[in-house]
């Protein structure tokens, strides 16, 4: 590019370095060349010449999910405003990968990595991501675990959550003011830290309705469409209904599930009651009563965290919070006051 442009090879690589003084001619001559040899910078070269990329990484099982989708655009948004560049990765579940990820992160100098999703929070797991969070200071990056539980002050780790807990109760207390107290909960799956802290609110309210707890209302599934179809289909196939409201751990087993209810000439909410968690599609789209998750809120926060931490490697905790989205899939039982579930007045 130097012989090119006529100019010495100092003076390009200040010029795309950023460092040259104004000189809008040489400038020009430079970029001329670099457009005629389609020139673009080697990141291991200037990784060899002491330059740190100026990068973010972003973990995910999939990104398909909207969940995850919308989480890595609040990386992506939060990460450009940052003047960083955001590296996508999948792992497919799979920890193996996930390990390979770091690695491979770490050696390309990345500034922090986000590791996003439901988790089995065993003692394998956590030995693991405490390999990683210290790895990753020892090379002057930063583990951030998003709506993944904290591991403990020893373990220097960014963790960035939402109150699952919290928003299950909430949406669980708004069927129960409703005068529902047979209700279904879709998506019960042991060991995985997001659906259980949802039955855990699910069953708080309960109890602080003074509700008896029905283990036999809790239905195991994943967290797909088809499995919210597949848990109702089933559970309608098993006798006479026994529950009037349904609470759906997310939007898409609430879809499933709704789909299952139709099929069997059941409607939404005139014969059940239903609500979800998320606030992602299809959830607008089936009038879904459901809980609001700060999505992109998460991912801006998990970037801001991480760089704005002082000290790479250093624990930090921020929880947000959740809300309900009232819509119309939720219908009072016979003397009740309907005002207790009515959507507020629409704008205008």
């Amino acid at each position: 590019m130097a012989a090119r442009a006529g100019v010495s090879a100092a003076t390009v690589s200040r010029i795309l370095s950023g460092t040259y003084p104004n000189a809008p001619a040489t400038r020009g001559k430079v970029m001329r060349a670099v457009r005629e040899l389609d020139y673009v910078a080697n990141a291991h070269a200037r990784g060899l010449a002491g330059a740190r990329p100026r990068s973010v990484a972003i973990v995910v099982n999939s990104v398909t999910s909207p969940h995850y989708a919308h989480v890595a655009q609040g990386v992506q948004e939060e990460a450009a405003r940052a003047g960083r560049l955001c590296v996508v990765g999948t792992t497919g579940g799979d920890p193996e990968r996930e390990l390979d990820m770091i690695h491979l992160m770490r050696e390309e100098g990345v500034e922090a990595v986000i590791l996003v999703g439901n988790v089995i929070a065993d003692a394998a797991y956590r030995e693991r991501m405490a390999g990683y969070a210290r790895a990753l200071a020892v090379a002057g990056s930063q583990l951030v675990l998003c709506g993944r539980p904290p591991m403990g002050p020893e373990v220097p780790a960014v963790v960035v959550e939402y109150d699952n807990t919290a928003g299950a109760r909430a949406v669980t207390g708004h069927l129960l003011s409703a005068g529902h107290r047979r209700i279904l909960f879709l998506g019960r799956r042991p060991g995985y830290t997001t659906p259980e802290s949802r039955v855990a609110g699910y069953r708080a309210a309960l109890d602080a309705h003074r509700v008896p707890h029905d283990p036999g209302l809790e239905v195991g599934g994943t967290m797909e469409r088809h499995e919210g179809c597949r848990m109702m289909r089933e559970r309608l196939d098993a006798g006479p209904r026994d529950f009037t409201a349904v609470f759906a751990a997310n939007d898409q087993i609430a879809a499933g599930a709704r789909a299952a209810l139709r099929a069997e000439g059941l409607r939404i909410p005139e014969d059940v009651s239903m609500v979800g968690f998320d606030d992602l599609p299809p959830a607008a789209d089936i009038d879904l009563t459901t809980v609001h998750v700060p999505h992109k809120e998460l991912g801006h926060t998990a970037v801001r965290l991480a760089l704005e931490n002082e000290t790479p490697g250093t624990a930090r905790h921020a929880v947000l919070g959740t809300h309900i989205i009232v819509r119309d899939s939720v219908r009072p039982l016979p003397g009740e006051p309907p005002e207790a579930v009515r959507p507020p007045p629409r704008a205008g």
